[in-house]
């Protein structure tokens, strides 16, 4: 088993071995990777870097992560504009350029990938990475449904192919809400009935809302399941109609949610304090699972800080596979599972910030 680790000043590969981890030499050191993920179609690794004063760049590696070659950056046709609503509900417009990386993903079998990027846009390669295509059809929506930047800007984070079906799409945008497209992106249609929207005046609009995460179930591709502003919530139907499986729960509130890919009602997600203070619970850090669609939670905390904590887990920084469950904070710290969560080990080190978690075997 192996974890991809995106942090604010490097990519590090941590190996789970015969009597322990291994925590690689970091690439890319002094650089942000807001994420690292592995292409299972042919085992390339893929950077999405944050250079800062610098932007976005985009590195892969066909040897496992040891060197790396750049690609192509996204980016939006000139004269392609950006017109969205600010925090404060003003109208702003300008030349649209893309701030951040957010997500790769496979488009399919064919070879294509997607990218969402900040500021919302869905982008398409069909050579490798060495040309990109901004989906005119999705971002043409951020007018029309009045998208707005939030407090972190508007932020593509996920994208969901279905496994059968590589023309049927979901995205997560935040502050847009989930969109699906049936016919490979050329027509997009929102899927937010029974997601609430605390901070709007409309409190279940059609699209507006806030999703951190979304994630579709490898066993059952019709469910999905979201970490959302306002709480978490599950879909059975394709997104058409969600359930908030945690309301009024003191834990509800957070930015991250893996799945098991095996078992369709089973999930991980790590709470915070509040939307406002953004730091582990009183104090304490704890991952809470459900094995029952969300009907019922535990709170796992064995071997996990119990006091004067205030570590954040990043929508990226949560992974899961098999019985193995890896999570890195903003405060630099990896915890390592391999019992599901029943019990953790904090791996010795102290990393910069933890953006990403990505595992593969």
């Amino acid at each position: 088993m192996r974890a991809l680790i995106g942090t604010r000043k490097g990519l590090f590969l941590l190996e789970g071995l015969r009597g322990g981890w291994r925590l690689s030499n970091p690439s890319f050191l002094g650089v942000g990777v807001t994420n690292a993920v592995v292409d299972p179609r042919n085992g390339s690794v893929w950077a999405l870097l944050d250079h800062g004063h610098w932007g976005p760049k985009l590195q892969v590696s066909a040897d496992g992560g040891r060197t790396f070659e750049e690609r192509a950056c996204p980016a939006f046709p000139e004269g392609c504009t950006f017109d969205a609503l600010d925090e404060f509900g003003e109208r702003t417009t300008g030349p649209a350029s893309v701030k951040r990386l957010y997500t790769l993903v496979p488009a399919g079998p064919d070879g294509g990938l997607w990218c969402g990027t900040q500021p919302g846009g869905l982008f398409r390669s069909d050579d490798g990475g060495a040309t990109w295509a901004v989906n005119d059809a999705l971002w043409n929506l951020r007018s029309a449904h009045n998208w707005f930047e939030g407090g972190g800007g508007i932020m593509l984070h996920s994208v969901l192919v279905h496994p059968q079906d590589p023309g049927r799409i979901h995205v997560g945008v935040s502050c847009g809400g989930v969109y699906e497209t049936a016919d490979g992106g050329a027509s997009w249609q929102p899927r937010n009935r029974g997601v609430i929207a605390d901070f709007l005046p409309d409190k279940y609009p059609e699209y507006g809302q806030d999703p951190h995460r979304v994630e579709r179930s490898g066993a059952d591709p019709d469910v999905l399941w979201q970490q959302n502003h306002c709480g978490n919530y599950r879909s059975t139907d394709g997104g058409r109609t969600w359930t908030d499986v945690m309301p009024g729960h003191p834990l509800r509130v957070g930015v991250v949610l893996a799945l098991d890919v095996s078992a369709p009602a089973t999930a991980w997600t790590v709470p915070m304090d509040s939307d406002e203070r953004r730091v582990a619970r009183e104090g304490a850090l704890v991952v809470c699972r459900s094995e029952d669609g969300g009907a019922t939670w535990r709170e796992l905390s064995k071997g996990l800080p119990s006091r004067h904590c205030y570590d954040l887990v990043f929508r990226h920084a949560l992974a899961v596979r098999e019985k193995t469950v890896v999570f890195g904070t903003t405060c630099g710290s990896v915890y390592v599972s391999e019992d599901r969560g029943e019990a953790w080990q904090r791996l010795d080190a102290w990393l910069p910030p933890v953006n990403s978690v990505h595992l593969t075997g």
